[in-house]
Order: structure tokens, then sequence, then C-alpha cells
């Protein structure tokens, strides 16, 4: 099936951000296959469908590189508390309620929101793993997926849960045409003992898939590591040899300059969550120290729990804005530089960069259109800058995956939103809280 999308303005996130007006989109199957001014008819007449994309910009898909997309169903629930509060008192004795049902319908609500929002590509760390990557599979959305593991508990209980992560990677590691990939995940140093993290990066070396967790969120945390380790969080992993895996760390906001040369050596990727962190009060990272030291730092939601919601757009103009306001420096995150962190760069910190974040030619056809024929969209000099500063995830009309239409027109097409949401407040109604 060739298709054909045309007289677009086709924002490509290349290494040269470049913008084709008047351009078209091409894809055969899966891949895209052109892409650049828009052919002539009779060149056109070689295409099986030709979408006529008047007044559309498309764009690459976003990257969502850290959430727990279950927890949508705790949206709203517990606000206005620092982490640790808000997890021990209120998170965590809810999530133990949760059976399997409770991660799927959350998980249905939460690809719901993504797809419409323009999201792509996701990462989970969360529990009832296989109902997440069923519905990955069956939607069409690509998604990272880890089992996540909180080395609370006995040894027993670890150990199930490490037999749990290790059978889920080798169930669904490249499944689904290659759209479900998998890292394992500890959940983070003050969760998990040094024993039990490095038990992980060995069971994550036998598979030969990278390595997630939160790091360094809250100055709490870094503290308590100092008085358990006798070292920082960062200094900690790279000694139980977590770094000498590929590693995608969520959070990364409590830094001193010679944490990120570390992580710049070992080439640790960072998920920037602004808006959860600064919601939980854990603080402001230090990204364009991170971006200027070559660490690839990419934009993560955390759950809708923490933040409320996974619109992306969100993250990226707030990414773009505050680090100017704390640093004074108008140009410490430039907006071309604030979109490939939600592109290319998320692609990078899913280790998945040859294949998607950008559109070129020989990519996934992961890509999404807006309707730029609004009024906080003209004057249309600069639609880089339109993205980023006044863009938001309702703009979204199309969300392509792998050449599949998953929202076309802005009406999804893979999965039942109604049931969703009937089936995701029939069940929190049913918790104790």
């Amino acid at each position: 099936m060739k298709t054909i999308i045309t007289n677009a303005t086709i924002i490509t996130v290349n290494s040269q951000n470049e913008v084709i007006h008047n351009g078209a989109l091409g894809f055969t199957d899966q891949v895209l296959t052109y892409i650049g001014p828009t052919p002539t008819e009779p060149e056109l007449a070689g295409y099986d469908e030709v979408i006529d994309g008047t007044n559309k910009w498309i764009m690459p898909g976003l990257v969502n590189t850290h959430g727990h997309v279950g927890m949508s169903l705790l949206r709203g629930f517990a606000d206005d508390l620092p982490l640790q509060q808000w997890l021990e008192d209120k998170m965590w004795p809810m999530e133990a309620q949760f059976t399997a049902e409770h991660v799927k319908w959350g998980t249905s609500l939460s690809i719901i929101e993504m797809i419409r929002t323009g999201t792509t590509t996701f990462v989970d760390m969360y529990d009832h793993m296989g109902e997440v990557a069923k519905l990955v599979a069956d939607t069409g959305i690509r998604g990272s997926l880890c089992r996540g593991m909180i080395g609370f508990g006995t040894e027993e209980q670890r150990q199930q849960k490490l037999a749990e992560a290790t059978a889920f990677v080798r169930e669904w590691n490249n499944q689904a045409d290659g759209r479900i990939t998998t890292m394992m995940a500890p959940h983070a140093p003050y969760t998990c003992s040094p024993e039990f993290i490095a038990q992980i990066v060995e069971k994550s070396a036998e598979l030969q898939v990278p390595m997630h967790i939160h790091m360094s969120e809250t100055r709490f945390e870094v503290e308590q590591n100092v008085r358990d380790y006798g070292v920082r969080p960062v200094a900690h992993l790279e000694n139980i040899g977590v770094f000498a895996r590929p590693t995608l760390v969520a959070h990364a906001v409590h830094l001193t300059d010679e944490e990120i040369e570390i992580l710049a050596k070992y080439d640790v990727k960072v998920s920037h969550n602004v808006v959860s962190n600064l919601k939980l009060a854990s603080g402001v990272a230090r990204v364009p120290e991170m971006l200027a030291k070559g660490v690839s730092v990419s934009l993560g939601t955390d759950s809708s729990a923490s933040n409320n919601n996974l619109n992306l757009f969100e993250e990226l103009k707030l990414a773009a804005t505050i680090h100017k306001g704390v640093t004074y420096n108008p140009i410490a995150v430039p907006a071309e530089e604030a979109l490939r962190m939600a592109t290319i760069y998320g692609a990078d910190c899913v280790f998945q960069a040859n294949q998607i974040g950008s559109l070129e030619i020989g990519k996934q056809a992961d890509f999404i259109m807006l309707d730029a024929n609004q009024a906080h969209f003209h004057p249309a000099n600069n639609p880089i800058s339109h993205i980023v500063y006044a863009a938001n995830g309702r703009d979204v009309t199309d969300t392509v995956v792998a050449g599949k239409f998953l929202m076309r027109d802005r009406q999804l097409q893979t999965i039942d939103e109604e049931r969703a949401i009937h089936e995701a407040d029939r069940l929190f109604q049913q918790l104790s809280y």
C-alpha cells in the first residue's frame, strides 16, 4: 500500500531541522519512502492513496520516555503533596489493590490520551505488564515496556518480581512487528538494595535489554542514599554496574557537575519530567548543563497521578521556557532543541533513533498531523516556534504509527474510548480509600 500526503508543511527534525513548505510525505506499509516537495500529478498516479494535507503540519510523533500509564486510574486522587508522602500514604496503598483489570483500563485511558495528543511511543514501568503489552499490540501504538521492581518485602518476593520481569522480556521483546521493546527496571536506589539492583543488571546483560530506573528525583532521596551507602545516587549506580548497561534514568533533578560528567561518560540517557517534578516540588533538573555535556535528554510525563495528564506538548513548552527563567538565559533551551527533546532525543533515549524520532526516508512511518488553520498558528512564519510555544495536543488531527492511522480526522481507529472511560470509572469506585 503506497500512501502520500501532499500540500502540507513537513517539520522533519532531521539533522538540519529542515522544514519543507508545500511538501509531501510518502510511505509504503510501515516505512517512509518520500519526503520532499509535493510531486506532480503524473508522479502521484503511482500511489494507491493520495491524501490532501492542505493546512496541515506534519511532524514526527512525540516520544514520552517515562511513565506509569496504569496510574491514570488515580488521576486527581492525591494532589499537592511531597513525593514521599504522596507515594507512601496515597499511591502505594491504592496500587496494592490493583488487579490486572485495573491496570488494563487505566492503561486504556492513557493510550487514548496519548494517541489524541500526538504521542506515538511511550515508556512504561509498572506491574501487570502483560496487560499493557496486549493493549500496545492491539491499539497500534509503540511502547518500550518494563515490569517495575520495588525491592521491599522478602527475598522470595524480590525473586518473584525478577522472574516476572525476565519472563515478560522473553515473551514480549521485539513483538508486534517491533513496536514493543522492553527494559529491565529496578524502581530506584532507595527502594532496591544494591544486591537486588546488581541481580537485575546481570539479567539485563543476559537478556540484552537496557536498564530503566528512577534516580536523584528529590533532595531527600539523595540525602538518604548518602546516609545509607556513603555516596550520592550517581556514584552508587555506577559502582553497582548499572551504567555498564545501556541505561535510561528518570528525573535526574539533583546532580552535581561531576555527576553530569559521569552520565556523559557512560552515555546514560535522561528523561526530563518537568511538570511532575514541579507538581511534587522535587525541583528543576539541570537540563542546559546536561545538554551542553552531550547527555541525551528527552521528555516524559510521569503518571497522570502526578502530572495530571499525558499531553507531551505541555512538557515541550515548559521545557523550553522554565530553564530560561531559572538560568536567566533566553537561549538556555531554544525551541529547536526542545522539539528535538520531544522527538529524536526521545527516540535515542529508547534506543531507537535509527528507526523513529525524525521524518527521514527509511525510518518508520510514525508521525502526527496538526491543524494549522487556526488563529494561534498565524502568521505562519515559523512552524517550529509555533509547535513549541503555541501548540497543544488538542491541535493533533491524525496520529500514525508504522504507517497505520491510530487516529484519523480526530476519530480514534483502534480503541473504544467510551468503554474505556466507563470501565475506568467503575473500577476506581471499587477501590477503598
